[in-house]
């Protein structure tokens, strides 16, 4: 019998990608409080670790995703104002984006970093209002989704694209294998 993965967001981009992959999931939203401090790398994990541990089940996993910018962590933003900042700072700069990710298995947790770097275009007059108007910065790290209209604030990648739109499956394969491959 197959364990079911219980995962522990309300990010429906991390729904889609899983059920991209064919995995057998049930969603549990965890209730917990995230931290906005420390380096990017070890705040998700960090986040990722807190959320796999909130919730119930034999398996689970945890995800937490910021966008750095000269090692500044950038979560999610509050408002339009701010989305405009975090865009607006990354026009014509590279960034990484980071992913933790916590996988408990019947009480043993595992865990991994993906880093991801991405490089925006220098953005025109008239661009970040435009990318504003989508309303796609809402819910997401770094104001921005690369997979929706935010591609065209993306010039290069270096990584896992999958990372930047919030599960970096690479990673999350190389944890448990058995979730996309036959048993």
């Amino acid at each position: 019998m197959t364990t079911v993965l219980t995962l522990a967001s309300r990010s429906p981009q991390r729904r889609a990608i899983l059920e991209q992959l064919g995995v057998h999931f049930r969603v549990e939203v965890p209730d917990v409080e995230e931290t906005d401090e420390g380096k990017p790398r070890d705040l998700v994990l960090e986040n990722a670790r807190r959320k796999a541990e909130a919730v119930e089940g034999a398996l689970v996993l945890g995800v937490d995703t910021t966008v750095a910018l000269d090692g500044r962590p950038y979560g999610k933003p509050r408002d339009r104002a701010e989305a405009a900042a975090m865009v607006g700072a990354l026009s014509g700069r590279e960034h990484e984006v980071w992913s933790g990710i916590a996988l408990r298995d019947r009480g043993r947790l595992a865990s991994a970093a993906a880093r991801t770097v991405v490089r925006f275009r220098t953005l025109r007059a008239g661009e970040l209002d435009w990318y504003l108007d989508t309303g796609e910065w809402r819910d997401r790290a770094g104001g921005y989704a690369i997979q929706k209209r935010g591609a065209a604030l993306v010039e290069a990648i270096e990584g896992d694209f999958w990372n930047v739109v919030g599960l970096p499956v690479a990673a999350l394969v190389a944890l448990a294998p058995e979730l996309v491959s036959p048993r």
